[in-house]
């Protein structure tokens, strides 16, 4: 019986321990999201006295696959994300008991295509960003699908320089590589005879034709530490590197931006859609936590007020680009609401 009480009690013990360690929300998701996620946590845990969240960035496949994974309490509160989620995501959480998730939408941002500040400065068009990313080119007589052997700028381009092409971007866990692949890839493929007509004959077909990554030393996955790749622009000017426009705009001491479809990358351009690599950014709670984890309501009240979201907020500082007024005040008030995404408003 003492044995039997001694079990029970250390137990207790140990629930109170796991208890104890969920005192602060817990954060997981995009690291193009990170920057502006953890500067609302700083806010949060000023204005409130509470504990910082936790965040970490571990791209947006990534944390969703976290988040997705359970309601208990071991699993993330929230998760961050360079694109919306998407439909297959939000059926693996209904599948393991997150049946209500709240999507706030928080602003735009662009995916830039980056060199070292003294590199020589390049001018890219979506097709030419295709035909240096694919594993596979339309390059038959008839447009046949081949394997890609373009290896320099200039085989590409004649107007070009004559270097490796060496590309340095995010992981297939990234939010960022799947807008590179819908916005750049996807759109430079359809300029090829015939891809227009492969993408509503055979969907499928047409998304493994023109957003599936070369694998032959091209394309360097570098993971979701951005820093780690500004030093390696410095170390090779010639090679190129992917990042959110936040990031790049907050390190222009030692990055530039390429143009893309003759756009240069800004604020306005991705606020007005002409720069044609720009995609929202959002993040998802998980609403059974909301009344157990402390804090949740209020750092969601936080990201999504105007001190954070309006074009002059503390988040336009760190590189977010505005949501329209009425874009905004849907996000407030689905954050305020609670507004459960239905599964079938996602692709």
């Amino acid at each position: 019986m003492k044995q039997l009480t001694l079990a029970v009690a250390l137990g207790l013990v140990t629930a109170a321990g796991v208890a104890q360690a969920r005192d602060n929300i817990e954060i997981v998701g995009s690291s193009t999201v990170y920057p502006f996620s953890t500067a609302v946590a700083e806010q949060f845990a000023k204005k409130t006295g509470m504990a910082a969240p936790k965040v970490e960035a571990t791209g947006t496949g990534g944390g969703m696959k976290l988040f997705c994974s359970g309601a208990g309490i071991d699993t993330p509160d929230i998760s961050n994300a360079s694109r919306r989620m998407k439909k297959s995501e939000m059926e693996t959480c209904i599948k393991n008991g997150v049946d209500a998730v709240t999507e706030v939408k928080i602003g735009f941002d662009g995916i830039a295509i980056t060199q070292a500040k003294d590199a020589a400065p390049v001018a890219l068009s979506r097709r030419e960003l295709y035909l240096a990313l694919a594993k596979d080119v339309p390059t038959g007589p008839n447009g046949e699908l081949q394997p890609n052997t373009y290896t320099t700028w200039k085989q590409i381009n004649p107007a070009m320089a004559d270097v490796k092409i060496e590309v340095m971007g995010p992981p297939p866990t990234s939010g960022t590589r799947d807008a590179l692949a819908e916005l750049g890839m996807e759109k430079g493929c359809l300029l090829f005879k015939g891809m227009p007509e492969l993408k509503k004959s055979d969907e499928k077909a047409f998304k493994a034709a023109c957003t599936t990554v070369r694998e032959d030393g091209h394309y360097i996955e570098a993971g979701e530490n951005d820093n780690l790749i500004v030093q390696k622009l410095q170390a090779n000017p010639n090679a190129v590197g992917i990042f959110g426009y936040s990031f790049m705009d907050q390190n222009r001491d030692s990055l530039k931006a390429a143009s893309i479809d003759g756009v240069d990358i800004s604020y306005d351009a991705i606020a007005n859609g002409s720069y044609k690599l720009s995609r929202p950014l959002y993040f998802y709670v998980k609403n059974s936590h909301v009344d157990q984890i402390k804090g949740i309501k209020e750092y969601m009240a936080e990201f999504a007020s105007d001190a954070a979201l309006n074009a002059d907020g503390y988040l336009a500082d760190k590189g977010l680009v505005a949501l329209p007024a009425a874009e905004k005040s849907a996000s407030i008030a689905a954050a305020a609401a609670l507004t459960p995404v239905s599964v079938n408003a996602l692709k």
